[in-house]
């Protein structure tokens, strides 16, 4: 009789196999293989389908387990592969990536923290940074994040060693806005101007140190629950926003937001660093994030003083 064909599965099928039969889902072992879940099942499916086997029983309640199939064949898996992986040719050596997930504020994480990415990954290759969004007015953080950037006062909901920034806040418009009414000669003119209002910063602090602690906060227009849509709309020339120095930088410097005061003030809420699991990567994220802070509070002394 002729040999039997020998039906030898890839080597990535079998990873697959294993990695789903130890976490118990294709979700947990997509995470481990740094692949999609939908991959991780077409190559567990695929190897199914080459051995004529079906290796895990897909139960809605229970999820995933292995067939008696599978469980035959999951030891011989191991074997094979703790093999392969003792041949000295496949263990080269390599620098060891860790993971590290940051969780940030929307408009901090786009104005201040991305730009500034580059810098970080060069000076740190080793991390491997996957970074999420929180939602500052309701306090959702990350879960599973290892360090979170937050916006908070002191000392109620950041120690002082934790802050990142203590920022400035100023009127900003747009060029356009400010062409369609007579010019700013006052801070009171501005009360002639639209006032966009968000919860996240009231005017209040601005308007006492301007002379106009008597202004109530204005009650008219959209109302928007966060500081990148407020840039937004006052780029847009929809109203005045009271900004960040920080998180305008760049829209100042390109002359798409305009200053029309230097009356800057102190905020009363800061940005700051939490980390949640210490780790050499966490540790190197959090003294770069300090230091590009402590340069950005630099610019902003000078520009808003």
């Amino acid at each position: 009789m002729p040999p039997r064909p020998i039906r030898l599965p890839s080597l990535d099928a079998l990873l697959a196999f294993e990695a789903v039969a130890r976490t118990g889902s294709f979700e947990a072992a997509a995470s481990e293989l740094a692949l999609t879940a939908s991959a991780v099942a077409k190559r567990v499916a695929g190897l199914e389908e080459r051995l004529d086997q079906p290796l895990f029983l897909r139960q809605p309640a229970r999820g995933l387990t292995l067939t008696p199939a599978g469980h035959e064949y999951l030891p011989q898996v191991r074997q094979a592969l703790a093999l392969l992986q003792a041949m000295p040719l496949h263990q080269r050596t390599s620098p060891a990536r860790e993971r590290l997930r940051v969780s940030s504020t929307p408009t901090f994480a786009r104005q201040l923290l991305v730009p500034a990415l580059p810098a970080f990954a060069a000076a740190h290759p080793q991390a491997e940074l996957e970074l999420t969004l929180s939602v500052p007015l309701l306090a959702e953080g990350d879960a599973g994040a290892d360090v979170e950037i937050r916006h908070g006062a002191v000392p109620d909901d950041l120690a002082p060693a934790q802050v990142l920034l203590r920022d400035r806040l100023t009127p900003l418009a747009a060029p356009a806005l400010l062409a369609q009414h007579p010019p700013l000669a006052t801070p009171a003119d501005l009360l002639a101007l639209p006032l966009l209002r968000t919860p996240l910063q009231p005017w209040a602090p601005w308007l006492r140190a301007a002379g106009l602690a008597g202004v109530p906060e204005p009650d008219e227009g959209p109302r928007f629950v966060d500081l990148g849509l407020t840039l937004a709309a006052a780029l847009a020339a929809q109203g005045v926003a009271l900004a960040r120095l920080s998180l305008a930088r760049r829209e100042l410097a390109e002359g798409r937001l305009v200053q029309p005061f230097a009356l800057a003030v102190p905020a009363e809420r800061h940005y700051g660093l939490v980390c949640h699991r210490a780790s050499a990567a966490a540790e190197a994220f959090a003294g770069w994030l300090h230091a590009h802070c402590r340069a950005v509070e630099a610019e902003n002394s000078s520009a808003g003083a």
